[in-house]
């Protein structure tokens, strides 16, 4: 029943896919694969983005600013720590400063103590991978896939230029699409939002282990790496071992609830939407819905496992729920876990 792996239910005429939005190439983006390269628009300078579309950048961020300025920036900062401490300054003792921390030689000088103060170095570099493969632009209740990764890669990329990080990001589907490489600043971060919204990718299929593998190429520094997925291809688990050897990784699943079930419609045509292949399903015959649920279980496991194994966080975001408290609870999760070290 491999098959089922790919397949998704066709969306009615009227739910289609949004129209796809015009693609925007930058000469100066960052590197690109070799089939990306050379076709004959990638040299180009941006085109000129249609209003609706930074109607839709502009509307994406007055969401995402009050989540990141009253609930995800803090979190943000207390989850993902500096690499290093930076000496700051030396002020006199006050009740409760650590012992540990008095400068002797200046306290002998004074002849009253003093200490030592440190900030946090951060200068965070965070990457977001983006799958932006047929499967993506699915979904059955509120929007499609697509449409939630786009919401999420703002608020992410809103918590990093709020603390003063860089933040990049790569569009991938069976190819490397786009490559924006991390910078500082709002600018820059409304550019990677626009890019994720309105970028038309040339490929269908999904080749997330490639994707994994050129950021390992491209990333020479430790980086925060976030990889938005639906993770349905299964060729992963060697590029994800070595990424996690050099990077923070965490992996953003993202699922509509049609997937998980089989709907019992009868005899139903399905399409995969990487392929474009048809396929007719009796979904009214009990061996077909339990061999499709006994599939979704089998690779929900796996995914599972492997990412256990490898320590890598999961946040699982739905298309019909809202995305703020897995995002909260892995913040915050994952925050005690660093303060128990």
């Amino acid at each position: 029943m491999k098959l089922f792996s790919r397949v998704r239910r066709q969306p009615p005429a009227e739910a289609a896919a949004p129209p796809a939005a015009p693609r925007m190439r930058d000469a100066a983006d960052g590197p690109r694969e070799a089939d990306a390269a050379s076709r004959p628009d990638a040299a180009r300078a941006a085109r000129g983005v249609p209003p609706e579309v930074l109607r839709q950048v502009r509307l994406i961020e007055l969401r995402t600013r009050g989540l990141v300025d009253s609930l995800f920036s803090g979190e943000y900062r207390s989850t993902f720590k500096g690499q290093g401490m930076e000496f700051a300054e030396v002020r006199e003792y006050q009740a409760g400063d650590e012992v540990r921390t008095i400068d002797w030689n200046v306290t002998a000088r004074m002849g009253r103590p003093f200490v030592k103060r440190y900030i946090e170095e951060r200068e965070l570099t965070v990457m977001l991978a983006v799958d932006l493969s047929g499967s993506a632009r699915f979904g059955t209740t509120e929007r499609f896939k697509s449409e939630l990764v786009s919401e999420l890669a703002a608020v992410l990329a809103m918590c990093a230029v709020r603390n003063n990080d860089r933040v990049g990001v790569l569009l991938y589907t069976d190819r490397i699409e786009h490559v924006v490489p991390p910078r500082k600043g709002r600018r820059h971060a409304m550019r990677v939002i626009r890019d994720v919204l309105a970028f038309e990718p040339v490929g269908r299929g999904t080749d997330t282990g490639g994707a994994i593998e050129y950021m390992s190429r491209l990333l020479k520094h430790h980086a925060i790496v976030f990889i938005m997925s639906d993770f349905q291809d299964a060729s992963i688990e060697r590029p994800l071992k070595l990424l996690v050897q050099r990077h923070d990784v965490v992996a953003i699943t993202v699922e509509d609830p049609a997937e998980r079930l089989l709907p019992d419609v009868g005899l139903a045509r399905f399409e995969d939407p990487e392929s474009g292949e048809l396929v007719d399903v009796d979904t009214s015959d009990p061996a077909v819905r339990e061999a499709f649920t006994a599939q979704v279980a089998e690779e929900e496991g796996g995914r599972r496992k492997l990412l256990r194994r490898l320590a890598v966080d999961e946040v699982v975001v739905k298309t019909g729920e809202d995305y703020v408290p897995p995002l909260l609870r892995f913040f915050r999760t994952r925050e005690l876990r660093v303060r128990r070290r």
